[in-house]
């Protein structure tokens, strides 16, 4: 089973709001948590982080028919950006919405984002890092 991981905007610099804040979380520390979280299993992720929109719609339609689902976080796009959900719902594949909390939040929410009801399911956390996981658990259950 393969998961397409698509990172909006900015989470590359997701390092600058940590060390603000005290903490260390970079992209690459999360990336590394997911992959640890599927080693041993039938998984396999493809990850991409753009800030471009044709980039992340090219990727998902690059991919989708060798995906089973896809774990997104949306981060600013997820406020305005309507051709991404058309993209989501013409591929027809489950998706999980990941929304970061407080900090490293894009002042997101459920009920904010143009993604809430295309996806199968939202998970919010004010750690990027479990918020990820969590997205991923949660995908992993609904495709079983």
């Amino acid at each position: 089973m393969k998961v397409l991981v698509l990172q909006g905007p900015n989470l590359n610099l997701i390092g600058v709001k940590s060390a603000q804040s005290g903490k260390k979380i970079t992209l690459d520390k999360i990336n590394k948590a997911i992959r640890f979280e599927v080693r041993n299993t039938k998984i396999e992720l493809k990850i991409f982080q753009t800030h471009k929109i044709y980039m992340a719609i090219s990727f998902l339609q690059r991919n989708r028919n060798s995906a089973s689902g896809v774990l997104l976080a949306p981060m600013a796009w997820a406020k305005y950006e309507y051709s991404l959900v058309d993209t989501l719902n013409l591929i027809k594949l489950p998706t999980v919405q990941v929304i970061f909390e407080g900090d490293y939040g894009a002042n997101v929410t459920e009920s904010d984002s143009v993604f809430s009801e295309t996806v199968v399911k939202t998970v919010s956390h004010h750690d990027p890092t479990h918020a990820f996981i969590s997205g991923l658990n949660s995908l992993k259950s609904y495709l079983s």
